[in-house]
């Protein structure tokens, strides 16, 4: 039928409506047409979210990363290196450094500054207005001897072992939502069952490359 999809409750129109009825929501967003796995295709909001997916992907880090105790103190001092800050930005500097990986609370933050400002490493001042931090003399001499950045040491841990394999490997795997999305839409009952039995291979297939010798796995991915 003409600018109709079909799923099993009944017609429904390109954006996902049903005549006279709210949007099917189902396990995939609303609708089985456009937008049916949560959002028009795969680069708005969703199970597969955006750009970067919610599973770390295509690029992305395995979740958010840790930093070591003692890393934030050494981050301050090195962003006070550079120019004077108050907590708050802090928190966003080190965010946009690190592409979201590593953004401390204030809970971190605060007693950290407080610490060092006992210490007499930095200090309090008004900054046009703008309660702000800025180095003392003997911080200035603390943050020359920090010689890697801390937020540096974490993108480092933090980076993704093979960048290459893991674009190509994402890259595949867009592919195969986008399959999994016509079926959804426009296959019949037997081929959605027979699509079903072959990702679920699939996933027994990549736990198996898991088990071999050959591969190291930090985390249980189950």
């Amino acid at each position: 039928m003409r600018n109709q999809d079909f799923n099993s409750d009944g017609p429904l129109t390109n954006d996902g409506q049903r005549h006279g009825r709210r949007p099917h929501r189902g396990a995939f967003g609303e609708g089985h047409g456009r937008g049916g796995f949560g959002g028009p295709g795969f680069g708005g909001p969703g199970p597969f979210g955006g750009p970067m997916g919610p599973f770390g992907g295509p690029m992305g880090r395995r979740g958010r990363g840790r930093a070591r105790r003692g890393d934030v103190r050494q981050a301050v001092l090195a962003l006070l290196a550079e120019q004077p800050l108050n907590g708050y930005q802090m928190i966003q500097t080190l965010a946009e450094r690190t592409e979201g990986g590593w953004k401390p609370s204030p809970g971190a933050i605060y007693p950290a500054l407080a610490q060092l400002e006992d210490e007499g490493l930095i200090e309090q001042f008004d900054n046009e207005g703008t309660k702000a931090y800025r180095l003392t003399d003997a911080g200035r001499t603390a943050a020359a001897e920090i010689s890697t950045k801390p937020w540096d040491a974490f993108n480092t841990e933090n980076a993704p072992a093979h960048p290459e394999a893991i674009k190509a490997m994402w890259s595949e795997f867009r592919g195969l939502a986008m399959a999994a999305q016509e079926l959804t839409r426009n296959g019949s009952k037997a081929q959605q069952e027979n699509a079903g039995q072959l990702l679920a291979d699939t996933k027994r297939k990549l736990y198996g490359l898991l088990a071999d010798g050959d591969v190291h796995n930090g985390d249980d991915l189950r």
